[in-house]
């Protein structure tokens, strides 16, 4: 499998490690949340507060990163956004207040642009037909980093928070210096002014459409376009709201349910966690790959929709940590199954120069869902009874799972799939 991705996309080799590098920056500073407290004596409001800071500042910058990029090019706003990263993590290491850290959170949500961009470049090199496979790519990416980034924050901690936010920051430096030199540009209309790239990626079929040279956007109207104008673009942010808003209030609040529950302390849960992860990285290229080509993206987008509404709602009547571990793998599963598919269909419903601006607004939509899924959670754990934590994640995921009954057909596809022939160099040198 690997062999097969690095033979047939090799400018996301350098993504792939991109993302991976962002995140685990990011995961080594897990275990310094209750130093937070004790050593600026911070409420654990305040600690809420802190990690709501970057999701709350992401929810406006994403769809301005992506529309940046859409204008300016992928690989300049992949490039800045890293660089304010790296400036959050270099505040963060030298902090020595409680506002000197809402200050390094705030810096990094206003940079935030990685994750629609890096999806905005997926949708720019992967034919249609393949994009769901690569989308859930950065969901493994996410899993891995986030195994690997709290065990080495542990390591770290005998020299203070100085050290993993200097670790960060040179992790996220090796990310600058990789998609510096070698990240491609890949927004096609960013590349006008090296024509040939674009015209490559038509001879062997990577870029997935050609748009007609009617449909472009008008000289002059390029800031104009609105992705909630396109019906079905719409229809699946709404649809990707619902569904990242109940995943967001199952895993925010995941450990603290299991510790009111069934009294798993931190090692128990943190062992749990690790195996439904590694759960998630076998499902994807060991059954979601196999799965998706045997019955299409809308059927197995399908079963994961519908695994989430039975699990969640599950959730609240497990008994025992096996009946827990199981939750935890089949949650694993239907993510492995859905997300990447979900984003696959945005990604296919806009046009190739509208890839960042839709990427955007889905990255906003995690935002929100990350501001209020931690509220929602810890208000019914703090103050309803237990079931219903799971019960209103299952409310949620049941809107996105009657919302995949809708058909969709992309049209601007059609042409593509239909001939399976390249599309022609004039109408890419028309639409540049």
């Amino acid at each position: 499998m690997k062999k097969i991705l690095k033979i047939a996309y090799p400018r996301l080799a350098p993504l792939w490690i991109a993302v991976f590098v962002d995140i685990l920056g990011f995961s080594i500073l897990i275990p310094y949340l209750p130093f937070f407290s004790q050593e600026f004596g911070a409420p654990a409001w305040q600690i809420g507060l802190l990690l709501s800071t970057n999701a709350l500042f992401g929810f406006f910058s994403g769809p301005i990163w992506g529309a940046l990029s859409d204008k300016r090019g992928r690989k300049p706003m992949l490039l800045l956004s890293q660089l304010g990263t790296l400036a959050a993590f270099l505040m963060l290491a030298f902090s020595n207040s409680m506002p000197m850290l809402f200050a390094s959170r705030m810096v990094d949500g206003i940079f935030g642009g990685n994750f629609p961009i890096a999806k905005a470049i997926i949708g720019d090199v992967v034919p249609p037909d393949k994009r769901s496979e690569q989308m859930s790519n950065i969901g493994v990416a996410h899993v891995l980093a986030s195994l690997v980034g709290p065990g080495l924050g542990g390591l770290l901690s005998r020299w203070g928070i100085i050290a993993p936010g200097l670790v960060a920051a040179s992790l996220t430096c090796m990310t600058i210096l990789l998609t510096l030199l070698m990240l491609e540009e890949s927004n096609p209309l960013a590349q006008r002014l090296s024509g040939s790239g674009l015209a490559a990626e038509a001879k062997d079929g990577r870029w997935g459409h050609s748009p007609a040279v009617e449909d472009r956007p008008a000289k002059g109207r390029f800031r104009q376009g609105n992705v909630w104008k396109n019906e079905n673009a719409r229809y699946l942010l709404i649809q990707w709201g619902f569904h990242t808003l109940s995943f967001m209030i199952y895993i925010s609040c995941i450990a603290l349910f299991a510790n009111l529950r069934l009294g798993l302390d931190a090692p128990q849960m943190g062992r749990l966690l690790m195996i439904a992860g590694f759960v998630r990285v076998f499902v994807r290229f060991a059954i979601f790959v196999p799965l998706r080509r045997r019955l299409g993206d809308r059927k197995t987008s399908f079963i994961g929709l519908g695994t989430f509404v039975v699990v969640f709602w599950m959730l609240g009547y497990v008994q025992n940590q096996v009946q827990f571990g199981m939750v935890l793998c089949a949650v694993s599963f239907a993510a492995a199954c859905t997300r990447g598919i979900l984003t696959g269909f945005l990604s296919r419903a806009v046009k190739p120069w509208e890839q960042g601006r839709a990427m955007g607004l889905s990255a906003s939509l995690d935002s929100f869902a990350q501001i209020t899924g931690p509220l929602a959670g810890g208000f019914i754990l703090d103050s309803l009874p237990l079931w219903m934590y799971g019960g209103l994640a299952s409310v949620f995921a049941l809107g996105a799972f009657l919302m995949a009954f809708r058909r969709f057909e992309f049209h601007h596809e059609k042409g593509h799939l239909a001939s399976k022939s390249p599309p022609c160099t004039e109408q890419i040198d028309e639409l540049a």
